[in-house]
């Protein structure tokens, strides 16, 4: 049995040490010790996209990143996107009436962000493949490509 470690790491502009078993996901550190509940358990395998947030920059699930890796990383969840709810894709994402259910949306929506970190002016078919990881068990995909259209034109 693994004894528990203390890991000191950035999230959402904030430095944190928390204390668990080292295999603990950083998921269930975000919700539970954190209490930032915008980031979701979706199949716990990386096979969905629920769970999407940043680390250093770059999308990863958060199901699948444990504890030991992140000493000293820096992790944006949705909550730390736009505290007020005012970046582009959550505006896009109201005015295209994304969501249905709303459960894989904080992970969509993390996942475009990447994107168009990446690439500002992204086609309908790089928005398409990059987005391919991510399911919508609604299948609100048509509106899904549409707002982060629409996000990528308003931001430029």
């Amino acid at each position: 049995m693994s004894a528990k470690i203390s890991t000191t790491l950035t999230v959402n502009g904030k430095r944190h040490t928390v204390t668990a078993l080292p295999d603990t996901p950083l998921l269930w550190v975000l919700r539970e010790d954190l209490k930032l509940t915008g980031t979701r358990f979706g199949c716990g395998v990386g096979q969905c996209g629920a769970c999407t947030v940043h680390i250093d920059g770059k999308p990863n699930y958060a199901c699948l990143n444990p504890i030991k890796d992140l000493a000293g990383r820096t992790v944006t969840t949705i909550e730390g996107l736009s505290p007020d709810g005012t970046h582009p894709l959550q505006k896009a994402w109201n005015a295209e009436q994304v969501p249905q259910c709303g459960y894989c949306q904080s992970g969509q929506i993390m996942r475009a962000a990447a994107l168009l970190a990446e690439n500002r002016r992204p086609t309908r078919e790089e928005i398409v493949t990059y987005m391919n990881s991510n399911v919508c068990r609604c299948g609100t995909y048509a509106r899904i490509v549409r707002a982060i259209e629409r996000a990528a034109k308003e931001a430029a």
